[in-house]
């Protein structure tokens, strides 16, 4: 079950959705649009390695907007910082956005309860394509959860996307034992 735009108002109401900027124009029928954000990053290296630190490179979109393009993984970010304590939030892009050819995200559409910070995007492109910080990018939809939460994921002590800032965040999978 997706929580309807007066459910989502609801839940702003209670506390347990916080969407900063709000703007209630971009309220959907159950959905939320959220925008890009200012800043991109790419990563240092050509090759990655999950076992190491893969260091990315920040650059400000300009107001006169940036081209991307095939064959680069971009990270971006959305412009709101989203908080959500009683429902699991889900960023898929925009059906405006998929038709330019932009995916939004590669696997990692879903959010956790307990999320608290700014959207890392996972972009790539199917040909060039103009973008502009500010543009919508995606949507939110909520998903209510069945049982109690034992540890949300801003409370575990090894979340590590916790507090996201409104800059990309890059891969933390070397912080993981394998």
């Amino acid at each position: 079950m997706i929580l309807s735009d007066l459910r989502i108002l609801e839940e702003i109401e209670k506390g347990t959705i916080l969407i900063n900027p709000y703007d209630r124009a971009c309220l959907g029928s159950n959905s939320y649009d959220v925008h890009l954000g200012a800043w991109l990053a790419t990563y240092k290296n050509h090759q990655l390695d999950a076992k190491q630190h893969n260091e990315i490179a920040y650059f400000e979109i300009p107001d006169e907007g940036f081209v991307l393009y095939p064959h680069i993984f971009y990270l971006g970010v959305t412009q709101e910082y989203t908080e959500s304590h009683a429902h699991v939030p889900f960023l898929e892009g925009k059906s405006s956005t998929g038709r330019l050819g932009i995916d939004i995200h590669a696997t990692a559409g879903k959010g956790d309860v307990g999320f608290c910070g700014h959207w890392t995007l996972e972009i790539s492109v199917k040909q060039p394509v103009k973008i502009y910080k500010g543009m919508p990018i995606g949507q939110l939809i909520y998903f209510p959860v069945e049982g109690e939460i034992e540890v949300k994921y801003n409370q575990k002590k090894n979340a590590k996307y916790s507090s996201q800032p409104d800059r990309p965040i890059e891969s933390m999978m070397w912080k993981n034992k394998f």
